[in-house]
């Protein structure tokens, strides 16, 4: 549809039929709904409970519903910053936008340690020796008895 160049005055509104109601248990459907990521342009689509694929309104990418049931997980990309949604507990995920493969980890394979120079709470694989700070490129030992200032996540 093109745009036009110069605003065109707006006819007065008038409401042609009753405000749409979404559905609710009472009338006999769910009323759910979910979200997913557009495969195409990773844009946030929300879908009805049901539905096998969706078709998005803005790229007309159609990306498939993963099976009811199946409990999902969210990284950031370390290549791109896109969020990424995945199906929980794979192991790594390959971002559609730059194709940077992204090492999923649970809650409980994770741990933290503040830099043993500028003190920015650190995140890494829990079981690692040390781990280097992207803020000031010090690298802290995380490993056994070295450090008491690592904690496991109880997530």
């Amino acid at each position: 549809m093109p745009v036009p160049l110069a605003p065109y005055p707006t006819p007065p509104a008038t409401p042609l039929a009753p405000a749409y109601t979404p559905p609710s248990p009472a009338n006999g459907s769910t009323g759910g709904q979910s979200q997913l990521v557009c495969s195409g342009c990773r844009n946030l689509l929300m879908y009805p409970v049901g539905a096998t694929s969706v078709c998005c309104a803005v790229c007309n990418a159609v990306t498939a519903v993963p099976p009811p049931g199946t409990e999902m997980a969210q990284l950031v990309c370390g290549g791109c910053h896109t969020l990424l949604m995945y199906i929980r507990g794979a192991t790594s995920v390959q971002c559609s936008c730059c194709h940077t493969v992204n090492l999923a980890l649970e809650a409980n394979q994770v741990a933290h340690v503040n830099c043993g120079s500028c003190k920015m709470l650190l995140m890494y694989q829990y079981g690692a020796r040390s781990v280097k700070c992207a803020v000031c490129s010090f690298i802290t030992s995380v490993g056994g008895s070295t450090s008491t200032t690592d904690q496991k996540l109880n997530n």
